[in-house]
């Protein structure tokens, strides 16, 4: 059996690029016939002209807090009884019925999900990783709210496994079903694999665990190290709800190597101008998904290519991986937590002056701390701000009053002290 997914893998890198850029302007035509907010974006662009990558950097780049305000601007003006593409703010290109699916992330942002075999594209990702037909998947994704329950059986299923859809928590059940299924591959977070891990050791229960795709939070090579020592080889992908799978690691383990039918460009924060090779910047993504078509989507995550090919043997672009954020949003436990949400729950307590959300820990246990300088405190505020936190960001906070004026004045709303090795 081959040890890649299919042949689009081991193209030359100018004849994926020549197709790439020969399907974009139909991509673009196609956004702009039938999803209204990507229209918008593009008024006054000749579509036609897209052919190379120059040319798509000429367009605007969309970012994920620009695409929240739009989505919430939409849904704020819809009609009773507007379908699902007013919905999702005009981003969508489907409505409800022709959409299977549809999801919220933080923010909420909806995202919609058509009937299309492996429509988030991870089957590659978990063929990367060692997962083969015939293979029992045990899939601890979320499956309510956010899409990655789905993204993973979807893909799991374009490969030929069966799902066993467990979720999260309930780490007791957990090593009960994997003792009697004896499943071969894992798919969920890092840190929930090792936790239930230690608790089938506690438990004296084997782990039939053999291959493992991950995501949604850090991987550090020391959690990497600690799972091959236990038999299990864990791989990493990267991806949005937004856009699906960006790019994945191999056994090369040097980089992520990006998905076909994307377009991935680097581009300085805060601006639409892509860096040089090598330099650090942000990721965007141009999507050729006729559903959910998103054009310069700025993703807000900090990455930078890669020189060369994957010794693996796939040709398409590599990046470094996930290297930060270009912005203050924080992924906490798997969720977004954006400044926005900060600013609701301050719009939500009249008494608190300021704010600033600090998030440290390590290596999943993170903790989520808000300071907020309040002006009256009844003896129960804390309490009700730690209701609007959880109901908001869908994380519990722990809140801590402070002396007024004493949050540093440097216009950070969010502060990530984490740190991984």
């Amino acid at each position: 059996m081959s040890q890649f997914y299919d042949a689009l893998e081991t193209r030359a890198p100018a004849e994926r690029e020549q197709a790439l850029m020969a399907a974009l302007p139909q991509a673009l035509a196609r956004a702009v016939a039938h999803a209204p907010a990507i229209a918008r974006q593009l008024a006054g662009h000749d579509v036609a002209s897209v052919t190379s990558r120059e040319a798509l950097a000429r367009l605007p780049v969309l970012r994920k807090h620009e695409l929240l305000a739009l989505q919430q601007a939409a849904r704020d003006q819809r009609a009773d009884g507007e379908d699902g593409v007013q919905a999702m703010g005009g981003f969508s290109a489907v409505g409800w019925g022709a959409a299977a699916r549809v999801f919220a992330s933080p923010g909420p942002i909806y995202e919609p999900e058509s009937r299309r075999p492996d429509y988030w594209r991870f089957a590659r990702a978990l063929f990367a990783a060692g997962f083969r037909p015939n293979e029992l998947v045990y899939n601890c994704f979320s499956y309510h709210f956010s899409p990655a329950g789905s993204m993973m059986e979807t893909a799991a299923h374009a490969i030929g496994c069966t799902v066993f859809p467990g979720g999260t928590g309930q780490t007791e059940q957990q090593v009960r079903a994997m003792q009697d299924l004896s499943p071969k591959g894992y798919v969920g977070t890092p840190s929930f694999l090792k936790i239930v891990m230690e608790r089938a050791d506690a438990l004296g229960v084997p782990v039939s665990f053999k291959h493992a795709l991950v995501s949604g939070e850090a991987f550090p090579p020391s959690l990497r190290d600690w799972l091959l020592e236990r038999g299990v080889a864990g791989y990493q992908a990267y991806g949005s709800a937004d856009l699906g799978m960006i790019a994945f690691e191999t056994e090369a383990r040097e980089g992520l190597v990006v998905g076909e039918d994307i377009i991935v460009e680097i581009v300085r924060p805060g601006t639409d101008d892509p860096v040089a090779p090598g330099e650090v910047g942000e990721i965007v993504v141009t999507t050729l998904n006729a559903d959910y078509p998103l054009v310069r989507f700025g993703t807000g995550d900090l990455s930078a290519e890669l020189p060369g090919q994957s010794p693996c043997g796939r040709t398409n672009m590599r990046i470094k991986g996930w290297m930060g954020r270009a912005d203050q949003t924080a992924k906490v436990r798997g969720l977004f937590v954006h400044p926005s949400q900060v600013a609701e729950i301050v719009r939500r307590h009249p008494e608190i002056q300021r704010a600033r959300l600090v998030v440290s820990g390590e290596m999943g246990a993170d903790d989520m701390t808000l300071h907020i300088e309040v002006t009256q405190d009844d003896g129960r505020l804390t309490e009700r701000v730690a209701e609007t936190a959880r109901d908001i960001t869908k994380l519990r906070a722990q809140i801590r009053c402070v002396p007024s004026g004493s949050l540093p004045n440097d216009g950070k709303v969010i502060e990530d002290l984490r740190r991984y090795e």
